[in-house]
């Protein structure tokens, strides 16, 4: 169970950075839903990974229960992440349709003064 998890984390990361590397927005945005993802998982994981364990501590039980904090954790962090993957879109979206083009460009160009238009 262990080696699943420590492998769609570092899985799901290393597809977040090779996205986030790009230079269309589009992209961009996929790799950041990929990290957070990762991020989701990682911080799930920390919380024992046990099957049909309870959240709770139960007295007449053995002391095999899951820690219910990263869980609230991550319920908090995927309504995040979904609003501001909603907010990126949207910033996205704008400045592809007052450029028409949706390149990542972080060096001005020389020719006009530094001004990219």
């Amino acid at each position: 169970m262990e080696l699943l998890i420590a492998s769609a984390v570092g899985i799901l990361s290393a597809a977040g950075i090779y996205l986030v590397l790009r230079k269309r927005t589009f992209p961009v945005i996929l790799g950041m839903s990929l990290l957070s993802y990762a991020v989701n998982i990682f911080l799930f994981s920390t919380g024992r990974l046990m099957t049909g364990a309870p959240p709770i501590l139960n007295k007449y039980q053995d002391m095999a229960y899951t820690d219910p904090l990263p869980q609230a954790l991550v319920l908090t962090a995927i309504v995040i992440s979904f609003g501001m993957t909603a907010v990126i879109v949207m910033v996205a979206l704008a400045a592809y349709l007052s450029s028409r083009d949706d390149r990542i460009d972080m060096i001005h160009d020389q020719t006009t003064g530094g001004d990219s238009q």
